[in-house]
C-alpha cells in the first residue's frame, strides 16, 4: 500500500494503493509507519510520490458513505478527519524537507497531503483541487487553512468555493506548486531538486523550516528564532567546515 525507501540523505514514500490511493484507516497507519522510518533514518529530503496514475484522490468515499447509515457515523467521521489532521500536521512538521511529486490527480485529501509538504512539483498533466463541495463536504483535513496560508484567500476561494480543478501549469501560476514540468521531465527535475536539497546542511534546513513556519503563527516569534539559530549552528563542526570550505573555494 505504501512503500518507503532510502538512498542516503534522500528518502522516498511511494503511495501504492490501487486504483487512486484512497485514504482509509489502513492507509493512515501505513503512512505513519513510513514517516517513522524516515525520521529514524534522519533523511534530509523526503519525496512523497505515487506509482499509480493518481497521486492521491483523497478520502475513501466508500468509507465516508458508510458513516451516513451508521448511528455513530458523526463520531466516526470526526475521528477519521482527526486522523488525517494528525498525519498531515506531522508531515508538515517532519524533520526533513518534504517534496510532493505530483504526476496525476491530487484531489481533496490528496492535495491536502501535498499542501502539508514543504515543496511541490507537478507535471503539466497533473490535476489539483479541493472539490469536496461537489459531494456535500468541505476540505476539512487542513485544506481551507493551508491553501489560504499558501496562496491567500482569493486563490483559496477560487478553488474551494468555485470547485475548480487546475492542471500543473496553472497550479504553478497560482503558486500552488513551486515547479511544473512536462511528464517526461519529472524524474530529472525531481532528482535535481532532491539532490540539491540533500546536499545542504540538514540542521540549517530544519532551523530555516522552523523559522518559515513561525511566520503564520502569532504565538511564535520568527525573528527571535532567527536570532537563536546562529547560537545553535556556530558551535557545530559541520557549520565550521562548510564556512571554511566556502572561503577555500573562493580563494582558489
Amino acid at each position: 500500500m505504501i512503500h518507503y525507501s532510502n538512498d542516503g540523505a534522500i528518502g522516498t514514500i511511494t503511495l501504492s494503493r490501487p486504483q487512486v490511493n484512497a485514504i482509509d484507516a489502513e492507509f493512515v497507519a501505513a503512512f505513519t509507519a513510513a514517516m517513522d522510518r524516515a525520521e529514524t533514518d534522519a533523511v534530509t529530503a523526503l519525496v512523497i510520490r505515487s506509482d499509480q496514475k493518481c497521486f492521491c484522490a483523497g478520502a475513501d468515499l466508500a468509507q465516508i458513505l458508510g458513516y451516513f447509515d451508521d448511528p455513530k457515523g458523526v463520531e466516526a467521521m470526526s475521528d477519521y478527519v482527526a486522523s488525517l489532521h494528525e498525519i498531515y500536521d506531522r508531515l508538515e512538521a517532519l524533520s526533513a524537507v518534504t517534496i510532493a511529486a505530483i504526476d496525476g490527480p491530487a484531489l481533496g485529501g490528496g492535495f491536502e497531503m501535498a499542501l502539508a509538504c514543504d515543496l511541490r512539483i507537478a507535471t503539466h498533466r497533473a490535476k489539483l483541487g479541493l472539490p469536496e463541495a461537489r459531494v456535500g463536504m468541505i476540505p476539512g483535513a487542513g485544506g481551507t487553512q493551508r491553501l489560504t496560508r499558501l496562496c491567500g484567500p482569493g486563490v483559496s476561494a477560487r478553488l474551494i468555493l468555485g470547485g475548480e480543478i487546475v492542471d500543473g501549469a496553472e497550479a504553478a501560476n497560482l503558486g500552488l506548486v513551486q515547479w511544473s514540468c512536462a511528464p517526461e521531465a519529472l524524474e530529472a527535475e525531481l532528482t535535481a531538486i532532491a539532490t540539491r536539497v540533500s546536499g545542504l546542511s540538514r540542521q540549517a534546513l530544519l532551523l530555516s523550516k522552523d523559522c518559515i513556519s513561525a511566520w503564520s503563527d502569532p504565538k511564535r516569534d520568527g525573528f527571535a528564532r532567527e536570532l537563536d539559530a546562529p547560537g545553535l549552528l556556530i558551535p557545530t563542526t559541520e557549520a565550521r567546515d562548510r564556512v571554511l570550505s566556502f572561503f577555500q573555494r573562493k580563494a582558489g
